[in-house]
């Protein structure tokens, strides 16, 4: 049993040696194996890369330090902007009798392509309720960026326009601090800037203008201001365009175009370049759902410090000139060819400067005091620079014939008030002629009408209602479009006016309306009563 046991410990120690140099030998030739083919690799990489330069990576801090040194740099100038401001309220509608169920279009008080057009245009919606019937407490939140250490703060006309109160808060003051009234300095409709002011007791921090021509498409820039009221946020974007113009009719309203996220409260607030300079005023966002969808647009540099050196003077207003002609905003090769090179007037406003010096429709405008203009920016830019009473001398050809006249610069804000939508907002108001309706109207202008898909000269929007009145308790609301009255066409204040005084005590009272925010295919309503 002994000689077994020690017969198969002999085997086993044979073989296990065996074993032991087969595996040695095995891993020898394949690391062998393995270097040959690694250097035959290693060789071929080589002869062809040889001449190659070699990749390098540049410092990653370069390009946050210099947005976070910017945003330090610029925070303390940016302040956040709350109003409060009492109007009525756009959802209180009376007795109304509509279409048959059937053919039911709506009332207009659902969500509409213009109901942002009319928060803007007519005071806007929302807020609380207020202490009296029919009318609401709106609170709107906005940024601003001072310009001046004594308070002088830049920001957005529709950020502060018919605010009852103006409030402003400092970055480095307590949260919970309730800020500083602020006083409205002035207001440009144009370019929907406008200037207010703080009184503190020591110099402020201010923020440093830039030249916005030299932006380039392209070029880095940093949005600052209070998002939904989230105070010393910064995004960052390019400059996307230049020279955007977003709204019909606004000559003055030039865009800077950019990708940096701007969202409502934004408005007001500054865009700053790479040197930290403002370059524009953050002013509104194309947008379908009210919040950033990649496009913003901000009011250049060069305009903004025009607009605040005249509002922060004597008469806290900006006059631009206008001789009272109205053109074509897009050259057309056409006109050009059939009028000659120049600026060819489609349209002479009556009792205007251009009608007294005898221009006429079809004339074609080549200089102004000798200087060549061959476009209508030129021309609005040099008669906007001018003051109103001056003179110009201007070149013009009609039928071929080269001729010149002398025209006497206006108001360009009064020539076209009611072009503009609305009358000089810096003259004092005129008082309120007395009303069986207790409502104000006025014509529906073509730009207007443009923008509400409606035809011009049909019917009168309604500009105010007063409280406890006739035309309030029917359920008559600002921006309601007045299309008839008893069966009588409305096509402007005038005809109102003579039907309003037609009326008598204890008469039936029928309006066909248009609600605020709906369009021509949206359908009419009847508001109906007895005229007490």
């Amino acid at each position: 049993m002994e000689s077994r046991e020690s017969a198969f410990l002999a085997r086993f120690k044979a073989n296990r040696w065996a074993y032991t140099l087969t595996i040695l030998v095995t891993l020898t030739v394949g690391i062998l194996i393995g270097t040959v083919v690694s250097y035959g690799v290693k060789g071929k990489e080589g002869a062809k890369s040889s001449d190659a330069t070699p990749l390098s990576i540049p410092a990653p801090q370069q390009l946050s330090n210099a947005f976070s040194q910017i945003s330090k740099q610029l925070e303390p100038s940016v302040v956040n902007i709350n109003t409060e401001s009492t109007v009525k309220n756009p959802h209180r509608r009376g007795r109304s009798v509509r279409p048959d169920p059937d053919q039911d279009q709506g009332n207009g008080e659902e969500d509409s392509p213009f109901q942002d057009f009319f928060d803007k245009f007519f005071g806007g919606q929302g807020g609380q309720g207020g202490p009296e019937a029919g009318s609401i407490r709106q609170r709107s939140l906005g940024s601003g960026v001072i310009v001046d250490s004594k308070g002088y703060i830049v920001t957005n006309r529709h950020v502060v326009e018919k605010a009852d109160r103006i409030r402003v808060k400092l970055q480095d003051e307590n949260p919970a601090s309730p800020g500083h009234d602020a006083k409205l300095i002035g207001m440009d409709q144009e370019t929907d800037l406008a200037v207010i002011k703080i009184e503190v007791d020591h110099a402020l921090p201010t923020a440093k203008l830039g030249n916005s021509d030299g932006m380039e498409v392209g070029d880095w820039v940093l949005a600052i201001g209070s998002p939904f009221g989230l105070q010393e946020t910064v995004t960052a974007g390019i400059v996307s365009a230049k020279g955007r113009n977003i709204v019909p009719n606004r000559q003055f309203q030039s865009f800077i175009q950019t990708d940096a996220a701007i969202n409502p409260g934004n408005s007001g607030g500054p865009l700053v370049n790479m040197a930290g300079e403002v370059i524009g005023i953050n002013t509104a966002i194309l947008t379908e759902t009210s919040s950033y969808a990649g496009v913003g647009f901000a009011m250049p540099s060069n305009t903004v410090a025009q607009v605040y050196n005249q509002l922060i003077g004597p008469e806290h207003r900006v006059s631009r000139g206008s001789i009272g002609i109205e053109f074509s905003a897009q050259p057309n090769p056409a006109i050009a060819h059939i009028y000659g090179s120049g600026v060819t007037v489609s349209n002479v406003v009556s009792g205007s400067p251009a009608d007294e010096a005898g221009l006429k429709i079809g004339d074609t405008i080549t200089s102004v005091d000798g200087r060549e203009v061959k476009s209508g920016d030129e021309l609005v830019a040099d008669i906007a620079a001018r003051k109103p009473g001056s003179k110009a001398k201007l070149a013009f050809v009609r039928n071929g014939k080269k001729q010149d006249t002398t025209v006497t610069i206006a108001d360009r804000s009064k020539l076209f008030a009611s072009r503009l939508g609305e009358e000089d907002e810096n003259q004092s108001e005129e008082a309120p002629k007395a009303s069986k309706f207790g409502v104000t109207v006025r014509s529906i202008t073509p730009d207007l009408a443009d923008r509400l898909s409606i035809t011009a000269g049909k019917g009168v929007v309604v500009q105010d209602v007063k409280q406890g009145s006739f035309a309030e308790d029917l359920g008559l609301n600002r921006g309601d479009v007045v299309l008839e009255v008893n069966k009588q066409p409305v096509n402007n204040p005038d005809d109102f006016t003579k039907i309003e005084k037609s009326m008598k005590s204890g008469q039936d009272v029928v309006f066909l309306v248009r609600p605020r925010g709906a369009r021509s295919q949206d359908g009419t309503i009847f508001l109906a009563g007895t005229l007490p």
